[in-house]
């Protein structure tokens, strides 16, 4: 899952509405594929946080392995 690379102790607010953060199921499109992954989303307005490690970790290995293919 992708909340691995999410501190269990931090509180998150939406910097967008300042909401809380939540974990929860996200339907991604990317590069074509589509991906239901778990990540922080807002409960109020629904805005999804995709860290830097999420970013440059596992979505760079997807993309390298959709471009392989």
């Amino acid at each position: 899952m992708a909340t691995e690379f999410i501190d269990k102790n931090t509180k998150w607010k939406c910097g967008k509405c300042g909401g809380e953060l939540q974990p929860g199921k996200v339907k991604l499109v990317y590069l074509g594929g589509n991906f239901e992954v778990e990540l922080l989303k807002c409960a109020s307005c629904g805005m999804v946080l995709i860290t830097e490690d999420l970013a440059l970790g596992k979505m760079l290995e997807v993309e390298k392995s959709l471009e392989d293919k």
